[in-house]
């Protein structure tokens, strides 16, 4: 791992997000690269040098030339505060659209993780419109972590692995495979039944190990768990053997059929309090 993204607004889920990423470069031996953008109703991003891309009238352009000012100074002050010394950080600033600033930064510089604060919200605008936050999970090329509040700990020894068990999971599950080089940690692969999905143990198991077999797993264990969704499920696995991180696939649905289907790894992501790491795959 070379570069981790971290986009901020400077509310405290962004500085929580901060530290659970600083924690991560440290072990890693990542770069950060810190992100602010100050949000303008266009269709993409732009850096920000000098002057702001700006052309509305000379208010307009006032106001804004103070948001990047301030923005500014809080991207110094952060990047400069001595208790991140011990990686190499940067910060970035663009006007546009924070999702489409995210977008551009994780392809111009082949992110490899994004580390994001979010504030677990739901509702029908989340469903609807999605967040920002939600839109990168579903359509990023790289992994994404969201974070609710600090960890207990980001030495991630136990992780949950909520597979659909699936041939589409085998890159994702390479990326599993380092984390857990990294922390020296134990996966536990959990399948949920539930009452519209229910197949029984002796079949599941028998599927399980053969999924870790095929992915040559190690130090790693098989568990059923049952509940009225998949969501709920993993959320409450995780919370029974105290999980340090959580692991979903998603497959990045999006438009009609995401209103329609939803997505289990943004739902996980949206209301557990652990961490959670999706990565989108393809069908």
């Amino acid at each position: 791992m070379k570069k981790i993204l971290v986009p901020t607004d400077f509310s405290k889920e962004a500085a929580t997000a901060l530290d659970v990423a600083f924690d991560i470069a440290k072990k890693s031996g990542a770069d950060l690269t810190l992100l602010h953008v100050v949000e303008e109703a266009t269709g993409g991003s732009f850096n920000v040098e000098g002057q702001a891309p700006y052309k509305g009238s000379a208010t307009d352009r006032l106001f804004t030339m103070k948001l990047i000012e301030k923005a500014r100074k809080q991207l110094q002050k952060v990047v400069g505060d001595s208790k991140y010394s011990a990686v190499k950080m940067d910060g970035q600033l663009r006007i546009g659209n924070p999702y489409h600033g995210m977008r551009t930064i994780i392809a111009d510089q082949k992110v490899d993780l994004v580390v994001m604060g979010t504030s677990g919200k739901t509702g029908i605008a989340g469903m609807l419109i999605g967040s920002n936050t939600e839109k990168v999970i579903r359509t990023s090329h790289c992994p994404i972590l969201t974070v609710v509040k600090k960890p207990a700990s980001t030495d991630f020894k136990n992780i949950v692995f909520a597979s659909s068990l699936s041939k589409d999971e085998e890159v994702f599950t390479k990326i599993i495979k380092r984390t857990q080089q990294l922390y020296n940690s134990t996966i536990n692969i959990v399948r949920v039944n539930t009452p519209g999905d229910f197949q029984s143990d002796h079949i599941v198991k028998d599927y399980m190990e053969k999924f870790a077999k095929k992915l040559q797993l190690k130090n790693y264990t098989l568990n059923i768990f049952n509940d009225l969704t998949v969501e709920e499920g993993v959320i409450r696995f995780a919370d029974q053997i105290n999980a340090d991180l959580i692991a979903m696939a998603t497959h990045g649905r999006s438009g009609f059929a995401h209103v329609i289907a939803g997505s289990v790894a943004e739902d996980v992501a949206s209301h557990s309090t652990r961490p959670v790491l999706t990565f989108v795959v393809k069908r």
